[in-house]
């Protein structure tokens, strides 16, 4: 499955796993409203603004890289798991991440022209991170390999945190490479979350395929460890008197952009766990029916391209648009909320009558 438009198969599916769309397109909500808090508002920085920025900034992006990887090994159910060959997993994934790459080059084309066409950007970072995991869905045939894989995402996190001093001179030094390599979500040190999310995702799929209540049950356990995570990273905040609870300053600024330290990456991991296991109680094991949320999850790429250009360069270049006060902002998000399900709905539609889907799907039981 794909990242961010994972299981994008054009209109409602059985055999699709709608907690997955409804997470995905929980992250797209977070990433909208974190946009439009910086980009709506013209007025000082407030603390409750502050905080809203930071929240969505730690869960978004990072919830979104985390199904780059949980999703991958569900496209294994079209071979009813027959492990694939590393020139087929190239074939069917390296193409994929190539036109994520292109996408977020033609979003620095469109949207943010005061910069380099070449900025790093998430949607670089997904792209390249999906070419990266070849080798590690290869060695998933492995027993040994969730361990050898988890390690290498410990070693890469452990890594860039030894580098960071030097890093930070070197994206000095060097301006352009920084850009490239270094800015907004960097894939050094976030593949690391993206190899945990494979072994994960990894780990699901075997217990769902046994039974959904195995799956159930993992998932339950991934929640317990998730809100551990959460409720250690408020007791050490209490514990140290962390100056800055919910700021940038408390962690890593590189190139202008943000990286969480150790102890944020509790406050990170849990709550995407969290997430991950309430979408599934709510969206499978009681049947709640959000189809807009679900459409927001299976066009989310397109989505993410879009909001930006409506966002940004149509609302805050073009129109000059400001919602200073929280009512009017919070009722603007909620209007571009529904224009956004509106599009998302319509490009579903075309690619079922006009396109041919490339997205792989999951029977129900795995």
């Amino acid at each position: 499955m794909a990242p961010l438009d994972t299981a994008s198969a054009p209109g409602p599916s059985t055999s699709r796993l709608a907690f997955l769309d409804g997470l995905r397109g929980a992250a797209l909500i977070l990433m909208v409203v974190n946009h439009t808090a910086r980009w709506w508002i013209d007025a000082r920085m407030t603390v409750g603004r502050y905080a809203l920025i930071y929240v969505t900034l730690t869960l978004a992006a990072p919830i979104f890289l985390f199904l780059v990887g949980f999703c991958l090994p569900l496209g294994r159910a079209r071979t009813s798991g027959a492990a694939e060959s590393l020139s087929g997993l190239a074939r069917r994934l390296v193409p994929r991440g190539a036109r994520i790459v292109a996408a977020g080059l033609l979003l620095n084309l469109i949207v943010f022209r005061d910069e380099s066409i070449l900025s790093g950007g998430v949607l670089q970072t997904i792209g390249l991170t999906i070419i990266a995991m070849v080798p590690a869905m290869w060695l998933l045939r492995f027993r040994w390999a969730p361990w050898v894989l988890l390690a290498v995402a410990i070693a890469g996190y452990v890594g860039f945190v030894a580098a960071y001093p030097a890093l930070t001179g070197f994206v000095q030094r060097h301006p352009l490479v920084g850009l490239v390599l270094f800015y907004d979500f960097p894939p050094w040190p976030w593949v690391s979350l993206v190899l945990v999310g494979l072994v994960l995702g990894s780990a699901w799929l075997d217990a769902h395929r046994r039974s959904p209540e195995a799956g159930a049950r993992w998932l339950a356990a991934a929640a317990v460890s998730g809100g551990v995570m959460v409720v250690a990273f408020f007791v050490y905040d209490r514990v140290a008197a962390t100056p800055m609870r919910f700021g940038m300053r408390r962690d890593f600024i590189l190139n202008h952009h943000w990286t969480p330290r150790p102890v944020a990456l509790l406050w990170v991991l849990g709550m995407v766990l969290l997430m991950l296991a309430a979408s599934y109680w709510a969206m499978e094991r009681h049947r709640l029916r959000l189809p807009w949320l679900v459409i927001l999850g299976q066009t989310a790429l397109a989505l993410y391209v879009l909001h930006q250009v409506i966002a940004y360069t149509l609302v805050k270049e073009w129109l000059g648009w400001r919602f200073e006060a929280w009512p009017r902002f919070w009722l603007a998000n909620t209007a571009f909320a529904l224009v956004l399900i509106g599009c998302g709905w319509a490009w579903r539609e075309l690619r079922a009558r006009f396109g041919r889907t490339r997205w792989p799907a999951l029977s129900r039981h795995g």
